[in-house]
C-alpha cells in the first residue's frame, strides 16, 4: 500500500525538532581549524546564523544588524524633523487667529455701542442703548475680568478694570471707549509680534487673551512645552507634576536639590546614601524605580540624550529656536534653575557623547514635538541596539543584548533568532564539547575527538575508486581481525581454535570413529590480518604561505583525521605532530584545534622537525616507523648553535643541513613520505633529493585532496597479509 502524505500551511504550532549538536559544532569547525580560535569561531557563528535541521536559514547577528540599520534608514527617510516647527506655526496661527477674530468683533460690538449712544436723546432711545450695550460690556468685562488675573505679569491692565469709577457705574458710551482701547491695543501688539515661533511664544505668555479658546489652546501649548522640558529628565514624571499642590511642588524641588547634592558628593569621593534617597522620593519615580543612583542617572541620560539628539538633528536656526522655546518653561524659577544645575552635573559626571546623535532626516512626513521626542526615543534605542550587538560580535556576552527592546523595535521573529543564538552555547556545552575556563570558551577532549572524526568521516566520503598510495608492508605485526579461512596452528598464533576442520584433520588421518584422537598437527586455527605496528610523526609545515595559498587548514583538518584513525582503529600506534616555520615544536593534540600558522616570523625549518622527529622515533624499537612530511615550500632556515637562520632563496647551507639530517633517517630505517601542495621548480629538485637518499615516496596534490592522499596510504600501510601465507 503506497504511504500518503498531508500538507498544510506553516501556522507555528508545528513541532520543529531541536538543534543538533554535532551540526552546531561542524559549523565552526572550518573557522576553528582556519584562525585557531574557538572564541573567533563561536563569534563567526552567531554573526552568520545556521540552517536548521528542517533546513531554514536561522538568522545571525548580522542579520539582525541589518534590519535594524535598515528600520534607521526608513525612518530618516520618512520624516520631516523640521516640521516640528510648521505644527508649531499652525497652532499659533490658530490661536492668534481665534484671538484677532474676537479683536475684531469687540471693536465692532463697540462701534456698535457708541452708535446706539448718540441716538439716546428719548427714553426709548436710552433704553435702546442699554440693552444694546449691555451683552458687549458684560461679554468684555467677563474676558478681562477672566484674564485680569495675569495683569500683573506685564501686559497693560485695562482688563483688570471692573468698569466702575469712584463706586459708580461706568457710562455705556464711555465703558465702549474704553473696549475699542484695549482691543486696539491688543491688536497692534499682537501685529508686532516677532516672525519666529519661540519669539511670539515667548511675547504671549504676558499677553491676556481676550478669546477664552485662545488662551485654553495657548496653556495647552505652552503645558506641551512644559512636559517636553520635564520629560528631558524624568520620564513620565511630569503627569506627577501637572497638577501639583504648592506642597507637592515643594518637595519635588527638594527631591532635584538632594539629588544635585548626592552627584556632588560623588565629584568629591564620597558614596551617596542611594537608598536613604529612595525612602524618601521612590515614590516619585513610577512603578519601575531605579535601583541604584548610576541606573537613576542612566535613565536622566538617556532622557537627555534624546532631546539633545533633536536639538542636534535640527538645522541651526532651529536648533536655536527651539532651544529658546523650552527655556524657562517649567513656570517655577527656583525648580527650573535645580534642573539647570542637574544638567550640568550629570554632563560633568558622565559626559553623554555616546547618548547624543545627528540624525540626517530626509522625509516629508509631518511630527508634532510629543512625536518627535517619541521618534528620537527609538531612534537612540535602535543605536544602543546596534551598539550592544556589534559588542556581542566581537567578543562581548550576548547576555547583553535587550531581548525584549530587540522585540519591540523588529518584532517577535528577531527575539526568536536570538533566542535561537543562544541555544548554541547551551547545546554545545551539555553535549560536552565545550565547556566554560574562565571568560572564555575551550574544546573539551570529546570535542576535539568528534572534530577529528567528523574530519576523518568528511575526508572518506571524498575518496574515489582509483585511490593510490599503496605499497609492500616491510615487517608483520601481531594479530588483526578474523578471516575466513584458516591454517595448521604454529607457535605463536592466536588460538582461534576452528573446532569443525581440527576434528575432520583427526579423522582423516585416523578414519571415522570415536573416540576421537587428536594431535598437535591436528589443530586448525582462522587465519587473522597481520597489522604493522606503526610510529608516525606528521611534520606540518607552519608558514605564513601555507595559510596565504590556503594549505593550512587542509593540513591541519588531516592531522586530526589522523590522529581519529588511529586512536579509534589502530590503537597500537602512535602519533606525534610537529609544527614547523622559524623553529619546531611538538603539538599536543588537545592543541591542535588552537594551532595556527606563524605570523610573525619567517622560514621554513625542516632541518629542526627532522631533529625532533628522530628523538620521537627513537622510542619505537618495533615495527614501521615513518615521517608524513607536509609542506608547501622548500626549506629556507636551518638551526646552528640553536638558532635559527633564514634565507631566501634557500641557502646551500640549509639545504645541506636539511639532507644530513634525511640521511640520518634512513639510517635508522625511518621512511620520509613527503606531501607537497606546490610544484614550483626549486621544490621539485629539493623533493627528488629526499626521495633518492630516502627512498621514501613524494605525493604533490592540492588542499582538497590532501586527507585522501595520506589517509589512504596511511591504511594501505596496514594492510595486510595472512599469516602463515608468505
Amino acid at each position: 500500500m503506497a504511504m500518503r502524505y498531508r500538507y498544510s500551511m506553516w501556522d507555528g504550532t508545528q513541532e520543529v525538532p531541536a538543534l543538533d549538536p554535532d551540526q552546531i559544532l561542524d559549523n565552526i569547525t572550518d573557522d576553528l581549524m582556519n584562525f585557531g580560535d574557538l572564541q573567533h569561531a563561536l563569534r563567526n557563528l552567531m554573526q552568520r546564523g545556521m540552517r536548521n535541521p528542517m533546513g531554514q536559514r536561522m538568522q545571525g547577528l548580522r542579520d539582525l544588524l541589518q534590519q535594524l540599520r535598515q528600520q534607521r534608514r526608513q525612518q530618516l527617510d520618512r520624516f520631516d524633523l523640521s516640521s516640528i516647527f510648521d505644527d508649531l506655526k499652525r497652532k499659533l496661527d490658530e490661536i492668534l487667529e481665534l484671538e484677532r477674530n474676537t479683536l475684531e468683533r469687540r471693536l465692532e460690538e463697540a462701534g456698535q455701542a457708541a452708535g446706539e449712544q448718540q441716538d439716546g436723546g428719548s427714553p426709548q432711545g436710552q433704553q435702546r442703548s442699554e440693552a444694546g450695550q449691555q451683552p458687549a460690556g458684560q461679554e468684555g468685562a467677563q474676558a478681562n475680568q477672566q484674564q485680569g488675573q495675569r495683569g500683573d505679569q506685564g501686559e497693560p491692565g485695562e482688563g483688570s478694570r471692573q468698569g466702575q469709577e469712584g463706586g459708580q457705574p461706568t457710562p455705556p458710551r464711555e465703558f465702549a471707549e474704553m473696549l475699542r482701547n484695549i482691543a486696539n491695543r491688543k491688536k497692534e501688539f499682537l501685529e508686532n509680534l516677532p516672525q519666529d515661533v519661540a519669539g511670539q511664544v515667548r511675547q504671549l505668555q504676558n499677553y491676556e487673551f481676550m478669546d477664552p479658546e485662545a488662551q485654553a489652546k495657548f496653556n495647552e501649548l505652552l503645558e506641551s512645552l512644559k512636559k517636553a522640558m520635564m520629560d528631558t529628565f524624568f520620564k513620565d514624571l511630569y503627569n506627577q507634576i501637572a497638577n501639583m499642590s504648592p506642597e507637592d511642588l515643594q518637595r519635588m524641588k527638594e527631591m532635584v536639590r538632594e539629588l544635585n547634592q548626592m552627584l556632588q558628593d560623588r565629584m568629591a569621593g564620597r558614596e551617596p546614601n542611594f537608598e536613604e534617597f529612595m525612602q524618601k522620593y521612590g515614590d516619585l519615580f513610577g512603578e519601575n524605580p531605579p535601583q541604584s543612583l548610576d541606573d537613576l542617572v542612566r535613565q536622566m541620560q538617556h532622557q537627555m540624550g534624546q532631546m539633545q539628539s533633536l536639538l542636534d538633528s535640527l538645522p541651526g536656526d532651529l536648533r536655536q529656536q527651539l532651544q529658546d522655546l523650552l527655556s524657562d518653561k517649567i513656570g517655577d524659577p527656583e525648580l527650573q534653575q535645580a534642573l539647570n544645575e542637574l544638567a550640568q552635573n550629570l554632563e560633568y559626571l558622565y559626559p553623554m557623547r555616546d547618548l547624543r546623535n545627528q540624525y540626517p532626516f530626509r522625509g516629508e512626513e509631518e511630527l508634532d514635538l510629543q512625536s518627535a521626542m517619541q521618534l528620537m526615543e527609538q531612534m537612540q534605542s535602535i543605536d544602543e541596539l546596534e551598539r550592544q550587538i556589534e559588542r556581542t560580535q566581537y567578543g562581548g556576552d550576548i547576555e547583553d543584548i535587550d531581548a525584549d527592546k530587540l522585540e519591540e523595535l523588529l518584532g517577535p521573529e528577531a527575539r526568536e533568532a536570538l533566542e535561537q543564538l543562544k541555544q548554541f552555547l547551551e547545546i554545545l556545552e551539555e553535549a560536552g564539547y565545550i565547556r566554560k575556563k574562565g571568560n572564555q570558551w575551550e574544546l573539551t577532549p570529546r570535542g576535539t575527538r568528534k572534530i577529528g572524526q567528523r574530519a576523518l568521516v568528511e575526508i572518506y566520503q571524498q575518496l574515489k575508486a582509483d585511490t593510490f598510495g599503496k605499497h609492500e608492508v616491510r615487517e608483520t605485526g601481531t594479530g588483526g581481525e578474523r578471516t575466513d579461512t584458516t591454517k595448521p596452528y604454529e607457535f605463536g598464533d592466536p588460538f582461534y581454535l576452528d573446532i569443525q576442520k581440527t576434528m575432520m584433520n583427526s579423522m582423516y588421518r585416523e578414519g571415522p570413529g570415536t573416540p576421537l584422537k587428536l594431535k598437535p598437527d591436528d589443530f586448525e586455527v582462522a587465519r587473522t590480518e597481520m597489522l604493522t605496528q606503526t610510529a608516525t610523526v606528521i611534520m606540518l609545515d607552519l608558514s605564513w604561505s601555507m595559510a596565504l595559498r590556503g594549505s593550512f587548514q587542509a593540513a591541519k583538518k588531516v592531522a586530526m583525521a589522523l590522529n581519529n584513525l588511529i586512536s579509534s582503529q589502530y590503537q597500537r600506534d602512535s602519533l606525534y605532530i610537529i609544527g614547523f616555520s622559524a623553529y619546531a615544536r611538538e603539538l599536543k593534540t588537545e592543541e591542535l584545534p588552537y594551532v595556527r600558522w606563524d605570523e610573525s616570523v619567517l622560514g621554513t625549518n625542516m632541518h629542526h622537525a627532522l631533529i625532533i622527529a628522530q628523538r620521537l622515533l627513537a622510542k619505537h624499537t618495533q615495527g614501521t616507523r615513518q615521517i608524513i612530511m607536509i609542506s608547501d615550500g622548500e626549506p629556507t632556515a636551518h638551526l646552528e648553535r640553536g638558532r635559527s637562520y633564514f634565507a631566501y632563496p634557500p641557502s646551500p647551507i640549509t639545504i645541506r643541513e636539511t639532507l644530513k639530517e634525511v640521511k640520518r633517517c634512513t639510517q635508522k630505517r625511518i621512511t620520509i613520505n613527503t606531501f607537497m601542495l606546490d610544484r614550483n621548480y626549486y621544490l621539485k629538485e629539493f623533493v627528488n633529493q629526499v626521495a633518492r637518499i630516502n627512498k621514501g615516496r613524494v605525493f604533490y596534490t592540492t588542499p582538497d585532496k590532501l586527507g585522501e592522499y595520506i589517509l589512504v596510504d596511511y591504511v594501505a600501510q596496514k594492510r595486510k597479509r595472512l599469516a602463515g601465507m608468505g
